[in-house]
């Protein structure tokens, strides 16, 4: 049982939608900016009270240096109006120990007095910030000496009523924004969802009471304009085919009721003709189908052996390597296991591993590369468009990018073709047969670098473009000149042909092209194709 959908409507999309990212970025937006200017506070807060340490610092150099504490402490009173200060510590250097020691304190009102931070001079040199405090030491330094330390702790109650502040003002606007944004979006959702409503009503109408002389109403609203015009072609045509339907029906009738007569009249006389040609019939499709099954099953026999004989050999050595990996492995295990493995002969195991693993992965590789070419015979080119194409600048590039291949056998490529010659076709699908045809003849035409010519004729014939292409090879044996385009037919059967090029190229011509390619078997001083391409799209 498939499973039912859940329904909804423009309506509730529209506003969630906009309701959604509203609402996303404005926490987004909110959070950025509560993080950024809380982070600027603390730092403000951070920088006033660094900057209150070094002022009480360079006020007690002189307090500490004649043991001066009741003009500290009348000093420190005057941090009782600056309510972020909350305990202020004063440690003179001990000129026996010349370690700190305490020498006076402040403490602001209804703030508990803080333990001694005489251990934790170097920690705090650098300003620490928990939950609801701050703390910082200065040394007191006079003439390059340090004569002792300020300690400093702050509160950040300001701070924590800024933020509860802000957040209250932040949900305000965020309620307030969400509101509105709801509102507007609700007028937008009824002027986009009243004209659909309606479209719709007249499409009910139409499948249920077949009132195809309905007329959609304009909408102000350009796109819904758009489909309701078209909706209104739609119905004006389907209701003309309608009436040309019930026209043509009852002229059919009519022609019918007169040819009746006439054919109750003939048949009579065509009956005993009629039998004997099916009965000749029947005995031409037996012998047809017989014919076909026979051909279907040979050519199914001989792509199963070729499909059989070129995957296996990769795979059967494939197997055979990882045979041999796992019994070298299985010796090296027990060797371990025994304690009698030698560096040599472990050595020996990773040279062997290595060359089994490249021998597999090369056969791997290669029945990878003969399913990839099966399936390229069943990929349609249909996809490609056609474009312009200039001939001789297209056999030209094709020349010139295996220009590297070519240099193995090094034959002279003569292209005759008439440099203003173009036709509407598929450049890809053509570049493929081209190059398609001058590999097979690389691979099997050539012995050697001596005296190889590959000569590419283009020429127009009505309406009609054909291609000769001829090489000056060994030319292709009379055994396979009937079958050059059939799957796995190859003359390097063991050697990497997998028989399957010229095949492509069939199907490249055929289907992708529309044209079709013939071998001249008469042809004797190499090989020679002829392809021809329809020319009704020419330029």
């Amino acid at each position: 049982m498939s499973k039912q959908l859940t329904k909804t409507s423009i309506r509730k999309v529209l506003i969630s939608a906009v309701m959604l990212v509203t609402a996303l970025c404005l926490s987004l937006s909110i959070s950025i900016s509560t993080y950024l200017d809380v982070k600027e506070q603390k730092q403000l807060i951070i920088n006033k009270i660094e900057m209150i340490a070094d002022i009480v610092a360079f006020n007690s150099q002189i307090t500490i240096l004649f043991d001066d504490r009741k003009t500290e402490d009348a000093r420190l009173k005057s941090f009782q109006n600056v309510d972020i200060i909350k305990n202020i510590h004063i440690y003179a250097m001990d000129d026996v120990t010349n370690s700190p020691v305490f020498f006076t304190s402040y403490n602001a009102s209804r703030t508990p007095p803080v333990p001694l931070k005489v251990n934790q001079i170097e920690e705090l040199k650098t300003p620490k910030v928990s939950e609801d405090y701050i703390e910082l030491i200065k040394p007191v330094v006079y003439e390059g000496n340090i004569e002792g330390y300020v300690y400093i702790r702050g509160g950040l109650e300001r701070l924590s009523n800024y933020i509860n502040k802000k957040i209250l003002v932040d949900i305000a606007l965020t309620l307030f924004v969400l509101v509105l944004v709801l509102l507007v979006s609700r007028g937008i959702q009824k002027r986009i969802a009243t004209p659909i409503e309606e479209l719709s009503s007249l499409l009910q109408d139409v499948s249920k009471n077949h009132n195809y002389s309905a007329r959609a109403p304009g909408s102000n609203i350009s796109e819904l304009n758009v489909l309701a015009n078209n909706l209104n072609i739609m119905l004006a045509r389907t209701e003309n085919q309608l009436e040309r339907h019930k026209a043509d029906k009852q002229e059919i009738k009519q022609l019918n009721q007169s040819l009746e007569e006439k054919v109750n009249q003939r048949t009579i006389a065509l009956r005993e003709a009629n039998q004997e040609l099916l009965n000749a019939l029947e005995r031409m499709h037996q012998y047809q189908n017989q014919i076909i099954e026979n051909e279907k099953m040979a050519s199914l026999g001989q792509m199963v052996a070729g499909v059989a004989h070129e995957v296996n050999t990769p795979i059967g050595l494939g197997i055979t390597g990882s045979t041999l990996l796992r019994d070298k492995l299985s010796d090296i295990r027990e060797a371990f296991q025994n304690k009698s493995l030698t560096s040599k002969q472990l050595e020996r195991f990773v040279s062997d591993g290595i060359e089994n693993l490249d021998l597999i992965y090369r056969n791997l590789n290669r029945a990878a590369e003969l399913v990839s070419s099966f399936k390229r015979l069943a990929v349609s080119q249909d996809l490609e468009v056609n474009s312009k194409i200039d001939l001789s600048n297209l056999i030209t590039e094709v020349v010139a990018s295996m220009r590297a291949d070519l240099a193995a056998k090094n034959p002279e490529v003569t292209i005759d073709c008439d440099t203003e010659l173009a036709i509407n076709s598929k450049a890809g699908p053509l570049q493929q047969v081209l190059e398609q045809l001058i590999t097979n003849s690389l691979l099997h035409a050539f012995k050697d670098q001596i005296n190889n010519t590959i000569f590419i004729a283009v020429r127009q014939s009505l309406d009609q473009l054909v291609i000769e292409y001829t090489d000056n090879g060994m030319g292709v044996p009379k055994a396979i000149k009937k079958r050059i385009f059939d799957p796995f037919v190859t003359t390097r059967r063991g050697e990497g042909g997998s028989g399957l090029g010229m095949h492509l190229v069939y199907n490249l011509v055929t289907q992708a092209l529309g044209g079709s390619i013939t071998l001249d078997e008469e042809f004797s001083q190499g090989a020679k194709f002829i392809i021809t391409l329809p020319l009704s799209g020419s330029l």
